[in-house]
């Protein structure tokens, strides 16, 4: 019995001393890990293994509602988690406390990747700086940024071994500038590694930027005429040397408030813009052009003088009958300021400045085709300026057939190919016909001479003023007179032209003969009008314009 009674006394004993009592209950906390995204809630559950628990609960800096509630646990709602926090659970059991600890991490994907290119434009061998940050991402210590040029790696940077205080989801390094590196794609990416804490990997990318290098170091030149005449269109250029990239650079040419539309070309470090003015006002005007290249522009300009010179007024009756006296004229044109200077061809001396010049006419044969032109002088900003106006001239007068061109005595030689030479003169052009013993003989096509073609030719041209008529003796010497001696030839032709011109005087002149069959009287008649004919036929050709 009294053993008895000692096991019990040992036993309370035993139960009531607070290391016994630590050791018989256990307090939990679940989920044992806890990775919340920014603004959502957590459900968390302490429980403990004392069979009667006293005073239970959680400690957070998180929003908290219990939710349930039974005799060994509780379940709490966390909300609108927006920081990563360390909870407590606890219980007491028999005036003993027992706690559990549970980490929340709130995490937030990198959504928003921010890079910056400081300057946009950089010149060639200067520095540039490449930022990039992330606004809103946690936690941090699972970050990484890395910079990009293409798909070279310029930095990366992680912010594992970071201070708390320190902690910036920011990079940024310089860069020196170099000309092959233009248009190159810069780019920043973001990783979110939560793997380590139940998670999975988040990634995203900053929006590419295109890299410009420029070089930038010349004035533009302008290349323009300082004379413009008003309503001419005039080209003009503007060219810009030593820059890179040629093609990007950027031309805007004005001449004064008008402005151009250059076409734009380029060779190796050097721009051109060309453009064609048209100014429409006279006096004192500006070329300017404005170039740009990323951050620099530059401008150059260069004075234009706009002058109006029409040519002259040459006042001449182009169409008329061989012996009208007519007047010629010339005078400057009413835009011209100041009055020209006007020399006229044919006019002895010239006009003063401001007045015409003029001298009378008496046109002949001669005259037909004759140029007449006045030539106009200014002087303008020292440069001396000439206009010329030609007029030519057209002379009607009757046909004629003259030795020169239309032989009276002509020799052929037999078996070779020969034409009948005769061309007339007259203008309009006379139409020429020839005839031998009655019969048309073709002047164009070639005829193998024999001695049938010796005889007596009459050929008639004729124009609108008139007509003539000649007699034309042929000749055909056969091959064997070719052979005799130069003393025998000549003695034989000067006989034998000498016999012909007789006896073709005397019975070969079929023309002739038939106009001295007319009586004297309607001879004179057919003459008279004959003359009013030609007369009304110019007068037509000249209101036709013939």
């Amino acid at each position: 019995m009294k053993m008895l009674l000692f096991g019990v006394w040992a036993l309370l004993a035993l139960l009531s001393s607070p290391g016994a009592t630590e050791g018989l209950f256990e307090v939990s906390v679940q989920p044992e890990q806890a990775l919340v995204k920014f603004g959502q809630s957590l459900m968390v559950n302490c429980s403990t293994s004392c069979p009667d628990p006293g005073p239970s609960g959680i400690e957070t800096s998180l929003k908290k509602t219990q939710v349930g509630k039974g005799p060994q646990w509780k379940e709490f709602l966390l909300e609108d988690v927006t920081e990563s926090s360390i909870l407590q659970c606890f219980f007491s059991c028999t005036g003993i406390q027992k706690d559990a600890s549970l980490d929340i991490t709130m995490y937030q994907p990198p959504e928003q990747v921010i890079l910056e290119l400081l300057p946009a434009w950089v010149a060639s061998d200067e520095v540039f700086t490449v930022k990039c940050h992330v606004p809103k991402v946690a936690p941090l210590e699972s970050l990484t940024l890395t910079l990009l040029q293409g798909n070279r790696e310029l930095q990366r940077k992680n912010f594992v071994s970071l201070a708390v205080a320190l902690q910036m989801a920011e990079i940024a390094i310089n860069v020196k500038a170099h000309r092959e590196d233009h248009g190159c794609n810069i780019s920043c990416h973001a990783e979110l590694d939560l793997s380590s804490q139940g998670g999975r990997l988040f990634h995203s990318s900053s929006a590419s930027r295109v890299l410009h290098i420029f070089e930038f170091s010349q004035p533009p030149q302008i290349w323009v005429s300082p004379l413009l005449e008003v309503g001419t269109a005039e080209a003009v250029s503007c060219e810009l040397a030593g820059v890179f990239p040629a093609k990007e650079v950027m031309f805007h040419m004005f001449l004064d408030d008008q402005e151009l539309s250059p076409f734009l070309s380029w060779e190796g470090d050097t721009a051109w813009a060309n453009a064609t003015v048209r100014a429409m006002e006279t006096g004192d005007q500006e070329l300017a052009c404005h170039v740009s290249l990323g951050p620099m522009e530059q401008k150059a300009r260069e004075p234009v003088h706009i002058y109006s010179f029409p040519p002259p007024i040459l006042e001449v009756e182009e169409l008329t009958l061989v012996g009208t006296d007519i007047n010629v004229t010339c005078s400057g044109h009413v835009l011209t300021s100041p009055s020209p200077t006007l020399r006229l061809q044919g006019a002895p001396d010239p006009a003063a400045p401001g007045e015409p010049v003029w001298f009378l006419l008496t046109t002949t044969e001669e005259d037909d085709g004759r140029n007449i032109s006045c030539e106009a002088s200014l002087e303008v900003q020292g440069q001396q300026l000439i206009r010329t106006t030609t007029v030519q001239l057209r002379v009607l007068y009757r046909p004629r057939l003259e030795e020169s061109g239309c032989p009276s005595n002509q020799t052929w030689m037999e078996g070779t190919e020969q034409m009948l030479a005769c061309v007339p003169k007259g203008n309009p052009t006379p139409y020429l016909v020839c005839t031998w013993n009655g019969v048309s003989f073709n002047l164009d096509v070639p005829q193998k001479a024999t001695q049938n073609h010796t005889g007596t030719y009459c050929c008639t041209a004729t124009n609108l003023l008139g007509s003539v008529s000649k007699d034309i003796a042929l000749i055909v010497q056969g091959l064997d007179e070719g052979i005799s001696s130069t003393i025998i030839i000549i003695i034989i032709v000067a006989l034998g032209a000498g016999i012909i011109t007789i006896a073709l005087y005397l019975n070969y002149q079929p023309c002739k003969m038939e106009r001295e069959k007319l009586p004297y009287r309607q001879k004179e008649k057919n003459k008279e009008e004959e003359n009013q004919f030609a007369v009304q036929q110019a007068e037509m050709c000249i209101a036709h314009n013939c």
